[in-house]
C-alpha cells in the first residue's frame, strides 16, 4: 500500500513540476514555425483549383455571390476541431500568428496532419464506420488493435484503397493482424461469422450505400438494389471462418469449400438453397484469381468503381465540416452516368473530389488537404441573406460555412484544452493525459454519444446544456486557482487588457470585440467602484489614518487581497461565460 501511495505521490509531484514549468508558456514556441510543406503541393493546389471551379460554377448557376472568407484564426479552429477533436491551444495560436512566411495555412495543415493527435482522433472516427463503438465478440475482437493499426497507417499516409482491401480480405489472428477485426466483429457465438452483417457493413462503409433492408426484400426506395444483389454480396464472405489460427478462407481438412445457403422457413440450413457469390454490377472488375474475399476487395476498390471514391470523399468532407456533402453519409445517390467516351462527368462535387482523391495517391491526408484548400472550407459562416429562406439556400449550396453543433468528444476535448494555455498532446505529462482520458470518457457517457451515426445532425438537449453549465467538468475548469488556464492567464498577462484577450483566445480562438473588451476590463476588479463597500470605504479613508502605519499596512494588504480575489472570481466567471456560449459549442 505504501508503495502505491509513493508511486501516486511521485506522479502528482512530477505533474505539478510539469505544470509549473509550462504555466508561463503563453509565448513559447513562437519561433518554432513549421516550414515543411507537402512535396506534392502543386498537384494538390491544382486539385483544389478544380474543386473551387466546380463550386463557383454552382454558386453562379444558383445566383449566389462568392462567400466571404473567414479569418485565419477561424480556419485554424475548424482544422483543429476536425483533425484533433479540440480547439487550438493559446500556445498554438501564438505560434500560428507569429508565422509570417508564405503559404502559412497550407503548412499548418501539414503540421496538424503530422501530429499524433490527428492519427489518434481520425482512426477512432474511421473505426466507428468500420466496426461501430461496441465491444464486440469476447476474445476474438480487439477494437483497440484495429484503431491503433488505422492510426499507424494514417500517420504513414497509406492509400485508403490498400487499407480497404486489407480489411475486407484479412486473414490471421486479430491480435497479430489487426485488420482482421473488421471480420471478427461479425462473429455470432455458436454460429460463426454473420455474412449478412459483413455484406451490409462493407457496402455502407466502402461504397456509401445502405442496402441492409435488401437482406429480406428488394430495396423499397431504390430499385437498383434487389434481395438477390444482397445475397450475392454476402456469399463472398461464406468461405471465411474462425479457427485457432485466426481468420481463414481455407476449408476444413477433408471438407468441401464452404458455401452460402439460405434455408426456407422451417428448413434446416444444410438443406437451404446455395447462393453463388456475384456482384451487382461491372463483373469485369473482378479479378480471375484470389480468394473470394480478395476478389471482392479488388472489385470494391477498382479504379472504375466511383462509389468507392465518392463514399470516402463524402465521409471525410463530413468530418471536416461536421456535415457530409450528402446526408446521410452512408446512403449516397448513385453516381451519374458517364460520357460517351467513358470519362466520368462531374455533375456532383463528390465526382470531382473522388477523382482528385484517386489522382493524388488515394490517401486520406491528401483528401483532407484538398478540402482544406477549398473555398467552401475557408468561407465565413456569416451571411448577408435578407431572409431565412435565402440563408437556407446559401447553406444548402455551401455558400456559407455551416453552423454545426460540436460532437461530444469535441466539446470535452475543447473544455480540457481551454483549461491549459499550453498544448495538451502526446508530449504532455502522463498524469495530465490520464486525467483527460478519464474525464473524456465520463463526459461523453453523460453528454450522449451517437456512436457510428455521429455525423447525423442532432438538436441539443436540456441535460446537455445543464451538464455544460453546472457539471463537474465546468466547475473544475473555471476555477481561477492552482494551475488552471484562468489562473495562468492572470499570472502571466501584462495587464487587464491582455488578460481579457488571452481568455477569449484560449476559449474562442478569437480576440474580443472592443465592446467585449471594455466591458470585461471594467469588471476585472481594478476599479475602486467595483470593490466591496467596506474595502472602498477603508481605501478612501487612507489619508485620514497616516498616524496608524501598522494598521494601514494591514488594511492595504486586505485591500490588495480583496482586489486579487475579485479579479480571480471575475476571470473565473468569464471562463464560465465563454464555455457556455453558443460560440464555444458550435463549429462556425
Amino acid at each position: 500500500m505504501r508503495g502505491l501511495v509513493a508511486v501516486v505521490s511521485v506522479g502528482i509531484c512530477s505533474a505539478v513540476i510539469w505544470l509549473v514549468n509550462s504555466a508561463g508558456r503563453i509565448e513559447l514556441h513562437t519561433n518554432q514555425i513549421p516550414v515543411q510543406i507537402n512535396q506534392h503541393s502543386q498537384e494538390l493546389s491544382s486539385s483544389a483549383d478544380r474543386l473551387n471551379a466546380w463550386l463557383r460554377r454552382r454558386w453562379q448557376a444558383e445566383q449566389l455571390a462568392l462567400p466571404q472568407p473567414a479569418s485565419d484564426l477561424t480556419i485554424l479552429r475548424r482544422l483543429s476541431l476536425a483533425l484533433h477533436g479540440t480547439i487550438p491551444s493559446l500556445e498554438e495560436i501564438r505560434a500560428f500568428e507569429s508565422d509570417d512566411q508564405p503559404q502559412r495555412m497550407e503548412r499548418w495543415v501539414d503540421k496538424l496532419l503530422r501530429d499524433n493527435r490527428y492519427a489518434n482522433y481520425f482512426s477512432e472516427r474511421l473505426a466507428r464506420s468500420l466496426v461501430g463503438v461496441e465491444g464486440g465478440p469476447f476474445i476474438v475482437f480487439r477494437r483497440d488493435q484495429l484503431t491503433d493499426w488505422l492510426g499507424r497507417h494514417l500517420q504513414a499516409d497509406t492509400p485508403w484503397p490498400d487499407l480497404s482491401r486489407q480489411m475486407i480480405a484479412a486473414e490471421g489472428l486479430w491480435t497479430d493482424r489487426p485488420q482482421t477485426n473488421f471480420i471478427t466483429v461479425a462473429r455470432i457465438e455458436d454460429e460463426g461469422l454473420d455474412v449478412n452483417k459483413l455484406a451490409g457493413r462493407t457496402v455502407r462503409t466502402f461504397l456509401g450505400q445502405r442496402i441492409d433492408c435488401a437482406q429480406c426484400h428488394d430495396h423499397p426506395f431504390d430499385e437498383r438494389w434487389s434481395q438477390s444483389d444482397f445475397e450475392g454480396l454476402a456469399a463472398w464472405f461464406a468461405s471465411a471462418r474462425l479457427t485457432l489460427g485466426g481468420v481463414t478462407d481455407s476449408p476444413p481438412a477433408d471438407s468441401e469449400p464452404l458455401v452460402y445457403r439460405i434455408p426456407e422457413p422451417g428448413q434446416p440450413e444444410e438443406e437451404g438453397r446455395i447462393v453463388e457469390p456475384v456482384v451487382p454490377f461491372h463483373e469485369e472488375w473482378l479479378p480471375d484469381e484470389g480468394s473470394p474475399r480478395e476478389r471482392l476487395a479488388a472489385w470494391v476498390t477498382d479504379p472504375g468503381n466511383r462509389r468507392f471514391e465518392r463514399a470516402i470523399a463524402n465521409r471525410i468532407w463530413g468530418l471536416m465540416f461536421g456535415k457530409p456533402w450528402h446526408d446521410p453519409v452512408d446512403d449516397l445517390p448513385h453516381p451519374s452516368d458517364e460520357h460517351a467516351d467513358g470519362s466520368a462527368i462531374d455533375a456532383d462535387l463528390l465526382d470531382v473530389l473522388g477523382q482528385e482523391f484517386r489522382k493524388n495517391g488515394g490517401t486520406i491526408g491528401n483528401l483532407i488537404r484538398i478540402i482544406a484548400l477549398s473555398d467552401a472550407f475557408r468561407a465565413s459562416s456569416a451571411s448577408n441573406a435578407d431572409s431565412p429562406a435565402a440563408y437556407d439556400h446559401e447553406v444548402e449550396q455551401w455558400a456559407v460555412f455551416p453552423l454545426i453543433r460540436l460532437r461530444p468528444e469535441q466539446v470535452i476535448g475543447s473544455l480540457f484544452q481551454a483549461n491549459s494555455v499550453s498544448t495538451v498532446d502526446q508530449n504532455s505529462h502522463v498524469f495530465i493525459r490520464l486525467i483527460r482520458f478519464a474525464n473524456e470518457n465520463d463526459f461523453i457517457k453523460e453528454y450522449g454519444d451517437l456512436g457510428d451515426d455521429e455525423l447525423l445532425q442532432q438538436v441539443g438537449t436540456i441535460p446537455q446544456s445543464l451538464l455544460r453549465m453546472n457539471g463537474r467538468f465546468t466547475r473544475e475548469f473555471t476555477k481561477a486557482d492552482g494551475f488552471s488556464s484562468a489562473a495562468q492567464v492572470i499570472r502571466f498577462s501584462k495587464d487587464d487588457q491582455a488578460i481579457i484577450e488571452n481568455c477569449f483566445l484560449t476559449c474562442l480562438t478569437r480576440r474580443p470585440t472592443e465592446e467585449e473588451a471594455a466591458y470585461f476590463v471594467e469588471k476585472s476588479g481594478l476599479n475602486l467602484a467595483e470593490l466591496p463597500e467596506s474595502a472602498a470605504r477603508d481605501s478612501n479613508d487612507k489619508d485620514n489614518r497616516q498616524d496608524e502605519p501598522a494598521d494601514q499596512e494591514s488594511i492595504d494588504r486586505q485591500d490588495e487581497s480583496q482586489r486579487t480575489q475579485q479579479r480571480h472570481e471575475t476571470i473565473g466567471d468569464l471562463f464560465w461565460i465563454l464555455f457556455n456560449s453558443p460560440e464555444f459549442s458550435w463549429n462556425h
